[in-house]
């Protein structure tokens, strides 16, 4: 095996020999050792990265089978890799965001007992996010897919003795089930229909797949190609959060604030996006599919930003910024502007993992309470947080020259030049957007580091907001009269400063060769009828020039009244946002119980499998189980017996008589046929 063939197996190896340190001999290596193990191991996963991104831009890539498991007729079960622009892309902002993660781990959970189970558990999430990217193959895509999904089944659940957190941990697992049912049924088409589960064999075949058709139902044709897209799709629903399979994202907060900012930032939800991303050759081929894939995201991006609305946890305004800016890549994906929906998802890595991380940092300051009402005034006493959260407010509302700017803007104008069916409606969706997106993000910034100090005093009743984190054990929450907050650990702040400067630069720096250039152009492949980002490119003359022209857009002044709005509702005028929830306070109601997501999965799909379960167990087990086979078995056999023991009482002359009358029915019947 060559150098950079090597090379390629230490990137997901290293954080998963990590893992294993951690999760095995942490009692052996101690605290120390398992971060040690943990952080090196990723790091070198980065390093690797950088190296092999800087073979790939000189012009090589990979495309190749590691280890045969298993053949069966013409089909392979392979582990390979696939390494191009958009793996490498992926590879190191998964690999930089969980280091940047794993380092902050060190002071955020420095006082709990599971210390080296938490750092093996994020390890292991990483080398399974990296399979997942670097797969050339559906075989071993879909083992990171379900990878991903297990492990933050255990980190959302990481606090096990907490009922919110085991509700929190099955709700993502199960959900994420009803995706992945739509995923394997996508890939089983594949592998049925074109013998194949190798990306390059199955992009081969694509036209071929266009020309056929599968009947669903009797006399109702479908094109094999548009239910083969909506199936994987169905699967990146689940991942990505989007609706109706979004209801597992916010309650992933249950777990600690680190593995929120690695599942919300770089691994697990950015999957889907990932997954649509590199199987666009199959996309490109229906537009069916691409108009449900734009209405999914703009209705994700839109009706999710509502809800941050009415949140007060500061954790979970986050968590449904996030499933806003999932929606946004969804639309972009759904317009074709593949490379504009991973430019996207880089740059909101960045800023997302700075928002989470800083939220963290807020939590350790204000003793582990993340109520945004029992906060304010923070910035004099965490300057840092302060600054690096402003900075990533501005990038996640797209103020110009933030990463969020380009990403954002370049989604927005795709999808005006976009037409596909369904783009209108994601044109308002993702417009409407912007200002949502700016009010509740500025709200949690005004809320939390600016206005009166609210702290060390009687706490608001969270109202039927989930318990505050534990990670100590220690049931006193929020600052005691008299205690002020104060500035986190270099541990916490050096990953918020690091996270901070590409939530600047990154966007202004790639979006000319990852959206106008050559980067993409042999990872993606989008058709020439749907090419919006060669439309959009007609208008760009350069970043600065860009940032500069944003100024005087639409989007910037949206974002600019979400702001004021923001500023005058709650510190100059703060009495209104009560008095707007109680003159709507049906839609205050609404908003605060989700759409009702929740109550509508309670009421049908679990209370419909309770009914089922207990028609199952009272009809089945005890009906005809036990009550006809096993018992109605034991009553006739006992049945039986009873009548027998008539006919055996033990006394001759009943048995003499019997005989008498048994000869006398005997002879009856031979002179009757004499």
């Amino acid at each position: 095996m060559s150098e950079m063939n090597s090379l390629y197996l230490v990137v997901p190896l290293a954080p998963l020999a990590g893992a294993i340190l951690a999760g095995l001999f942490g009692k052996v290596i101690g605290r120390t050792g398992a971060h040690i193990a943990t952080i090196l191991g990723v790091a070198v996963a980065f390093v690797a990265s950088v190296l092999i991104y800087q073979d790939v831009q000189a012009g090589n890539t990979f495309n190749g089978t590691v280890y045969t498991w298993a053949t069966s007729g013409n089909l392979s079960f392979e582990v390979g890799f696939l390494i191009d622009e958009l793996t490498v892309m992926m590879m190191l902002v998964v690999t930089f965001v969980s280091l940047m993660v794993h380092v902050y781990t060190i002071g955020y959970m420095h006082e709990d007992p599971g210390y080296q189970r938490f750092f093996s558990y994020i390890s292991l999430f990483t080398f399974s996010m990296l399979m997942l990217v670097m797969s050339n193959n559906f075989l071993q895509l879909f083992f990171g897919w379900e990878a991903v999904g297990l492990v933050s089944y255990l980190l959302i659940g990481f606090w096990y003795t907490r009922p919110t957190a085991i509700f929190a941990n099955m709700k993502a697992f199960l959900v994420n089930r009803v995706g992945d049912f739509g995923f394997l049924l996508g890939i089983g088409l594949v592998a049925a229909y074109t013998g194949s589960l190798n990306y390059a064999e199955v992009f081969s075949q694509a036209d071929a797949l266009a020309a056929k058709t599968i009947e669903l139902f009797p006399g109702a044709p479908w094109l094999l190609i548009s239910v083969i897209c909506i199936c994987l799709f169905i699967g990146a629903m689940g991942k990505s959060a989007q609706v109706p399979l979004h209801v597992w994202l916010p309650d992933s907060m249950e777990g600690p604030t680190p593995i929120s900012a690695l599942i919300h930032a770089a691994t697990m939800v950015t999957a889907g996006i990932f997954m649509v991303a590199r199987m666009s050759p199959l996309f490109e081929l229906s537009e069916t599919a691409l108009s449900f894939v734009i209405v999914i995201g703009a209705t994700t991006a839109l009706f999710m930003g509502f809800l941050g609305i009415v949140q007060n946890d500061i954790k979970r305004v986050v968590a449904y910024s996030t499933l806003s800016q999932l929606g946004y890549m969804t639309v972009a994906l759904g317009v074709s502007a593949y490379s504009a929906a991973v430019f996207h998802l880089m740059t909101h890595a960045f800023f997302k993992a700075l928002l989470f991380l800083g939220a963290g940092s807020v939590i350790i300051g204000m003793h582990h309470d993340q109520d945004m009402r029992n906060m304010g005034g923070l910035w004099k006493y965490m300057p840092i947080t302060w600054f690096t959260s402003l900075v990533g407010s501005l990038a996640l509302i797209g103020f110009p020259f933030f990463a969020g700017f380009f990403s954002k803007d370049s989604i927005i104008e795709a999808v005006h030049f976009s037409q596909i069916p369904g783009a209108g409606y994601a044109y308002v969706c993702v417009i409407a957007g912007v200002f949502i997106t700016a009010f509740y993000s500025f709200r949690m910034y005004f809320l939390v580091f600016h206005g009166k100090e609210r702290f060390g005093q009687t706490h608001h009743d969270h109202h039927g907001d989930h318990d505050d984190e534990e990670p100590s054990g220690d049931h006193h929450h929020g600052l005691a009269p008299g205690q002020k907050p104060h500035e986190s650990p270099w541990v916490v702040t050096v990953p918020l400063i690091l996270l901070a400067i590409p939530s600047v630069l990154i966007g202004f720096m790639t979006i000319e060769p990852m959206l106008f250039g050559e980067w993409f152009k042999r990872a993606i492949h989008v058709a020439e009828a749907h090419d919006t980002i060669g439309q959009f490119a007609e208008h760009f003359h350069g970043a600065a020039a860009m940032a500069i022209h944003g100024f005087t857009t639409l989007p910037f002044f949206l974002a600019m009244a979400g702001v004021v709005v923001a500023w005058f509702f709650y510190l100059v005028k703060p009495e209104i946002p009560a008095a707007i929830m109680r003159t709507f306070k049906p839609l205050h109601t609404l908003l605060d119980n989700k759409y009702y997501f929740d109550k509508f999965n309670e009421v049908v799909f679990a209370g419909g499998s309770r009914l089922l379960g207990q028609g199952l167990w009272k009809g089945g087990d005890q009906g005809v189980i036990d009550g006809l086979i096993i018992n109605g078995t034991a009553r006739s056999v006992s049945l039986v017996a009873q009548l027998s023991r008539l006919w055996q009482s033990g006394h001759i002359y009943l048995y003499a008589f019997s005989m008498i009358i048994g000869v006398c029915i005997l002879l009856s019947l031979w002179f009757s046929v004499v």
